[in-house]
């Protein structure tokens, strides 16, 4: 598999459609640095930023009282240990915020927090970036609007990303200051083979969205130099999630992608750097 990737890039690139590798991709530490501590925590992101993560993406969701917390589940039931099963849109703040979510992971994370939007964003450094993966649906885009109005960042610290269509189109023509990508996983058809969504899709989808930028699963089957070259070819980003392997990460950084989302940020870095001299 290895040696039919390098035949293949080294074809693409005498074609001349290949795009630089030069650049150096973005570590995006997933819901902080995920692997070591416990995900969307304050920890997590702490310790994102001290294994030298560009950026750290986090999941949001709007409460019933018109908060916006991180958390990555439409319930608390996992991330609770299974000692509270709330769901998300239907309590308020005050509600959450009772729970530990760091005992799950760890006995030294006990007393973690579900931890508000503001609370996330007062942790990025002056260099640093977040991804808003906003896990609620239109409703959310004013709130969170405001909330950055408030927020002592420049506009390119904060990019948006989401699944859902209407949420990235909302976001593109209400804060067109700030960048958002579409996101998207595939699921392949046992009959025939083939892969779902087409590529012709993706570049629909994000035509119509306005996207800046694409967020693709790590399918190493779909994501093709010819795919990626599409990408570019519609003024597009590409971001890819989640990587934990090394290797593949080194194969993400050959495609030339903008960033790369792992759990372990520190040990991802160490394999792209190494690629890229």
């Amino acid at each position: 598999m290895r040696i039919w990737l390098g035949l293949s890039l080294v074809a693409f690139a005498a074609f001349g459609c290949f795009p630089s590798t030069g650049q150096a991709q973005m570590i995006v530490a997933h819901r902080g640095a995920s692997f070591v501590a416990p995900e969307n925590t304050l920890a997590s992101f702490q310790e994102a930023w001290q294994q030298d993560a560009d950026v750290v993406e986090g999941d949001f969701y709007l409460t019933k009282d018109g908060a916006i917390v991180c958390i990555h589940d439409k319930n608390t039931e996992r991330t609770s240990g299974g000692t509270a099963k709330l769901k998300i849109e239907d309590s308020t703040l005050e509600e959450l915020r009772a729970i530990d979510v760091g005992t799950w992971k760890a006995p030294k994370y006990a007393g973690q927090k579900i931890p508000t939007l503001e609370e996330v964003l007062a942790t990025i450094p002056e260099n640093g970036k977040i991804f808003i993966e906003i896990k609620s649906g239109p409703e959310i885009v004013e709130p969170l609007q405001a909330a950055l109005k408030k927020a002592n960042l420049k506009d390119e610290q904060v990019i948006f990303i989401c699944f859902n269509e209407e949420v990235v189109s909302q976001c593109r023509e209400k804060m067109p200051q700030h960048k958002a990508s579409w996101l998207t996983s595939y699921k392949q058809n046992k009959l025939s083979g083939k892969w779902s969504p087409s590529l012709e899709s993706v570049v629909k989808t994000l035509k119509k969205t306005g996207a800046t930028g694409l967020g693709t699963q790590a399918n190493d089957t779909v994501v093709t130099p010819e795919f990626v070259k599409a990408i570019r070819d519609a003024g597009i980003e590409c971001h890819v999630w989640t990587v934990n392997d090394p290797q593949q990460a080194q194969r993400y950084a050959e495609l030339g992608f903008d960033s790369i989302t792992t759990d372990k940020p520190a040990e991802i870095r160490a394999a792209v750097t190494s690629e890229n001299k």
